[in-house]
């Protein structure tokens, strides 16, 4: 014999409410080291260049979640700015490590060119993009151009002292360095690990380029 709904509707309405229970939403918060995601970044950035750098791409580098990176990295302009403040504060870094040290001009300006191949080699999938502006935020785009005159004047002080002393030809101090970050920036553009030349083989032929006598 089949129920009749009224008897239905009153077994329901007088069966007892289950305590509701409170779920956390979402997974966990985690810590996302800085460092790692540049790092994450990097790698994508010489895989497959600036369009290969995703929010997603990321998060599956680190294990985590998209939400989770979402917290700590909301966009890729983020992405780029992590890399780009690790990657321009080690060049900056080590350029005022050279200016402070107890160097003559002929050996600061060696220390600058071997730190600045050392870091074309090791930055060379993003370092390029960094230095030409080209496809970077608003945002992150202004912040390397305020950083870049920065260290060009470390690197500007220490070529005209070479000048001053004879290390290298007099001329325009400007110039001369602007010439001279151009053809160390550029190693991140042609080097190649197949062609087996080392960081210190390439520094120590620019030196010879740039060096008087």
């Amino acid at each position: 014999m089949p129920l009749r709904k009224d008897v239905l509707r009153s077994d329901e309405e007088s069966a007892p409410t289950a305590p509701t229970q409170t779920r956390p939403r979402g997974r966990p918060k985690k810590n996302i080291d800085p460092d790692a995601v540049a790092d994450a970044a990097a790698a994508l950035f010489a895989e497959g260049g600036h369009e290969a750098v995703s929010i997603e791409a990321v998060a599956e580098r680190l294990s985590v979640s998209r939400a989770t990176l979402y917290r700590t990295v909301p966009t890729k302009e983020d992405l780029l700015g992590i890399l780009f403040e690790r990657s321009t504060s080690e060049l900056y870094d080590a350029a005022r490590e050279v200016v402070k040290g107890q160097f003559d001009a002929g050996e600061a300006l060696d220390a600058l060119i071997r730190a600045h191949v050392d870091a074309a080699i090791r930055m060379r999938g993003y370092l390029a993009v960094f230095f030409g502006g080209a496809g970077l935020p608003p945002e992150v785009y202004a912040r390397w151009h305020r950083w870049s005159r920065d260290y060009e004047k470390v690197w500007l002080k220490v070529v005209r002292q070479a000048m001053k002393t004879g290390v290298i030809e007099p001329g325009d101090p400007k110039l001369t360095t602007r010439l001279m970050l151009g053809m160390v920036i550029w190693v991140s553009r042609w080097y190649r690990p197949t062609e087996r030349l080392t960081s210190e083989q390439i520094a120590e032929a620019a030196i010879r380029l740039v060096r008087r006598g």
